[in-house]
């Protein structure tokens, strides 16, 4: 149906409300960079206007540490741009101080508590090789 695949990698080791902040957080990323994600606004039976929710299914998948890295590195080397929550952001409590601590991640050193990625269904099943879905 969907030609597109919308995911989300947890870390299977977060405590629940980490996965629960994390998923919130990557979703928005994704759709500030795609907001052709998002369909119409819903309405319900007596006129009252709700926002807008993704027009596709976001697939909710875990893995750890070291499968969240390769992950990484495979969207890296396709140039798949994704959302990326590192675990210093943990510790932060507003947009500039996230950046900040992200600034400081790289590749090799990340420790990646999420990772959201929509592209075409094949190449999203390839990068997120190794992960599982969450449950």
């Amino acid at each position: 149906m969907f030609e597109t695949k919308f995911a989300i990698i947890l870390r299977e080791d977060l405590a629940l409300w980490q996965k629960l902040n994390v998923t919130a957080f990557l979703a928005t990323g994704i759709v500030g960079q795609k907001p052709e994600v998002i369909g119409e606004a819903y309405r319900d039976a007596a006129g009252n206007v709700y926002n807008a929710l993704s027009i596709q299914p976001i697939i909710v998948l875990s893995a750890d540490g070291v499968t969240l890295g390769n992950i990484q590195r495979r969207a890296l080397e396709r140039e798949v741009r994704t959302s990326l929550y590192v675990d210093e952001m943990f510790s932060t409590g507003h947009d500039a101080a996230n950046r900040e601590v992200f600034s400081r991640s790289a590749p090799d050193n990340a420790k990646v508590a999420g990772i959201a990625i929509h592209a075409e269904k094949k190449l999203v099943d390839k990068v997120t090789k190794g992960a599982k879905l969450h449950g």
